[in-house]
């Protein structure tokens, strides 16, 4: 019994993701689009930081990494650009992506044109759906988040940055399009660089905003399809409409 509980069980999450694929590709019909589902995840940007867990290094005797001296940083190394986390990582630009991919688990979809489908919309703030888009020989990292920007009102923020520098964001515009039910929205502009930090770019609110109800009108069964399609541009655009 056990044994049959759990292969049926595995045969209904098959089922229910076919059938999630099949709702984004009756929404974009366009051929040789594809489909990543994207579950919710809960941000844990506010786990301890490098410097708490300094002072539980100390307390086991091992030294901290956090000094109150001066310390020697190499301006070539960046951050993690993970958003989900408060990852003591640093790196080379070049290696941004294999960390992502090697220690945070985010997947990576090749293609012109993607539709990411975000599933369980209806969950509390905050939460992140996250992927990365590699095209034009780039990669891209599309964040969809839900956040209570003021309290007991959830909106959703969705925005393309590159893994790259300012100067290689601005060759580039990214589009992001809802349809459903007659209705379309669509936000295209020039993507940040990874380097600006996705919380900043919610804070300036230079992103695709959505406020529940909107979200709601645009959603099927609780998941939200988004087409996304990147160009390579030296105009500079912004625009939504709907």
């Amino acid at each position: 019994m056990l044994f049959f509980t759990q292969c049926f069980g595995a045969v209904l999450d098959l089922i229910h993701l076919r059938f999630q694929h099949y709702k984004a590709k009756r929404v974009f019909s366009a051929a040789g689009q594809l489909v990543c589902v994207v579950n919710p995840t809960h941000s844990l940007k506010y786990a301890p930081t490098r410097c708490a867990a300094a002072q539980a290094s100390t307390e086991q005797g091992i030294l901290p990494p956090c000094h109150h001296h001066e310390a020697v940083h190499d301006a070539q190394l960046v951050p993690c650009t993970c958003p989900l986390f408060s990852c003591p990582w640093e790196g080379h630009l070049e290696v941004v992506v294999s960390h992502l991919r090697q220690n945070h688990r985010i997947n990576i979809l090749q293609g012109a044109e993607i539709v990411f489908l975000a599933t369980d919309m209806h969950l509390p703030a905050p939460m992140d759906w996250i992927i990365m888009h590699s095209c034009l020989g780039h990669q891209f990292l599309l964040v969809l988040r839900k956040q209570e920007k003021y309290e007991g009102h959830p909106q959703f923020f969705a925005t393309m940055m590159l893994i790259g520098t300012p100067t290689q964001a601005n060759n580039f515009t990214y589009r992001l399009e809802l349809n459903r039910n007659q209705r379309r929205l669509k936000w295209e502009a020039t993507p940040r660089s990874i380097l600006e930090r996705v919380d900043s770019v919610i804070s300036d609110g230079d992103c695709l905003v959505l406020n529940t109800s909107l979200a709601q009108l645009f959603s099927d069964n609780g998941s939200l399809a988004i087409g996304i399609a990147i160009t390579t541009s030296k105009v500079h655009s912004s625009e939504a409409e709907i």
